[in-house]
């Protein structure tokens, strides 16, 4: 493979990362809306505690694979400390990641 090929499929991969973060990100965010104003009304009005059991589990496996990508992605994008902190904070605050995604976008945008 000559050195092009090998830049090429580097950002390639740095690109994949991202897209994947940001797929993963929204399904975090949208998960953490389900289990705060689906779920857990289900379980404390209706009496019905299947629903966090659930929810909650799918949404802890999304937690962990977004903390998982935030890592790599902090990485292979070089974010400061500051903006990985706040990618991980947007992931504990209702609608954060939406906050988030769209603050990527625009970083992304002004990249070169």
């Amino acid at each position: 493979m000559n050195l092009t090929a090998g830049i090429g499929v580097y950002y390639l991969a740095l690109m994949d990362s991202l897209k994947i973060f940001r797929a993963v990100s929204l399904a975090e965010g949208i998960s953490l809306l389900v289990l705060l104003f689906v779920a857990m009304p289900l379980k404390y009005i209706l009496e019905i505690p299947m629903a966090v059991k659930v929810v909650g589990w799918m949404h802890g496996l999304l937690f962990i694979l977004y903390a998982a990508l935030l890592l790599i992605v902090w990485i292979n994008r070089r974010w400061t400390f500051l903006f990985a902190a706040g990618a991980f904070a947007a992931s504990l605050i209702p609608f954060g990641t939406f906050v988030l995604d769209r603050q990527i976008r625009k970083k992304e945008a002004l990249a070169p």
